[in-house]
């Protein structure tokens, strides 16, 4: 299959949709006591809420949306820090324009930089990189931010900057790993799941091993599923023939894309320039032990905490959510975005309150983007 149309084949998708119907009726999973699987990555949700997967599919299937937005997990202390560092008169702030509108405590980057700040948007860190040596008297900070997708060309930014000696060029470190809030999320008594989607972007980077105590410590199955429509249903559909044999494990159904083993040229550049973080605050999660990549030792000099003392190398900072706002229950699947009492009133991409409602993984973005705006105003 060469082509995206391949994947997007009604045919095919009525196929998978009969055969989930069958699994799930002999399961036993009805609209009452339906099967919870969580799509892990952001990028899933916006693809079930494009096509509708949510509508079309057996009513005994429930998504939950989970975590894998790094963009939402941001908690706002980081964002204010942002803010802190891009307003400091020497700086040039680079960062992905994803995150140019999610709201710390008092602004947003993009209300920063219209106040004067300067802060550019760019494709990659090599952008940031290239502003570094066209500028030798400011201070490049490249806000360093995603799972173990973006966190390799960080690394090679980084490794490149070392080379040449650069002496204006830092990053401001939240590079995160996915396995750590999944383990988080399992060990709540109150979370109701029983099988992952997982995460396709990262586990080409990483690959599907990581996940294994999923399946080996908790007994839950768990498919790495690309972002097309026939993906989505194809890896629901192996989720649940799992349940049925009751035989959990780790299965890659995006095998065109995801290795086994990962990428070992990205896995050696995260490696080199990274360590664990003894633990990492996540939006509506709290600290999580290990989740978080800080740089080392080696490589302190391009580190944008060290260098301005800010962030952890000086101590967190506690900053409370808005009051109202329910972006943690929705990234932990205790609620829909619409059940937030902030959706569509408070809340709207033009007045975002979190995260969530202005990412471009954002659960509350696919809700109001697919027809969520429609539901709040009823």
């Amino acid at each position: 299959m060469k082509f995206a149309s391949e994947f997007r084949d009604p045919k095919l998708a009525r196929a998978l949709l009969t055969a989930i119907a069958e699994k799930a009726d002999a399961i036993g999973a009805t609209r009452e006591k339906p099967v919870h699987i969580m799509e892990i990555c952001g990028g899933h949700t916006h693809s079930i809420f494009r096509y509708g997967l949510d509508k079309l599919i057996h009513e005994g299937i429930e998504f939950i949306h989970g975590p894998g937005c790094p963009v939402c997990v941001l908690p706002r202390a980081r964002v204010d820090e942002c803010i802190e560092l891009a307003e400091r008169p020497e700086v040039i702030f680079t960062t992905f324009g994803d995150a140019m509108r999610v709201p710390g405590s008092t602004k947003s980057l993009i209300q920063a930089k219209a106040d004067g700040a300067d802060i550019r948007m760019v494709y990659s860190p090599l952008d940031a990189l290239e502003l570094a040596r066209r500028n030798p008297d400011r201070e490049v900070v490249f806000f360093g931010l995603g799972f173990e997708t973006t966190t390799p060309s960080t690394a090679l930014a980084i490794q490149q900057a070392a080379r040449e000696g650069l002496k204006n060029f830092t990053v401001f470190c939240n590079h995160i790993t996915v396995p750590e809030p999944i383990k988080a999320l399992l060990d709540d008594p109150y979370m109701m799941l029983d099988g992952f989607i997982g995460p396709g972007h990262v586990s080409m980077v990483i690959g599907i091993h990581p996940y294994d105590f999923i399946a080996q410590d908790y007994g839950k199955p768990i498919v790495v599923a690309g972002f097309e429509p026939t993906d989505l249903l194809q890896s629901v559909l192996m989720v649940l023939t799992q349940i049925e044999q009751g035989q959990p494990r780790v299965e890659n159904q995006y095998g065109r894309v995801v290795p086994e083993n990962g990428n070992p040229v990205s896995l050696a550049a995260i490696e080199d320039v990274y360590e664990k973080r003894p633990s990492f605050e996540w939006r509506g999660l709290g600290e999580i032990d290990a989740s978080g990549l800080r740089i080392r030792e080696t490589y302190r000099a391009y580190d944008a905490e060290e260098k301005f003392g800010i962030g952890y190398a000086v101590g967190r900072r506690e900053v409370p959510e808005v009051e109202g706002c329910a972006c943690g229950q929705v990234m932990t699947g205790r609620i829909k975005p619409t059940q937030c009492p902030q959706f569509g009133k408070g809340c709207t991409p033009e007045t975002a309150l979190g995260a969530l409602m202005v990412s471009s993984e954002g659960a509350c973005a696919a809700y109001w983007q697919y027809g969520g705006a429609r539901t709040a105003a009823e």
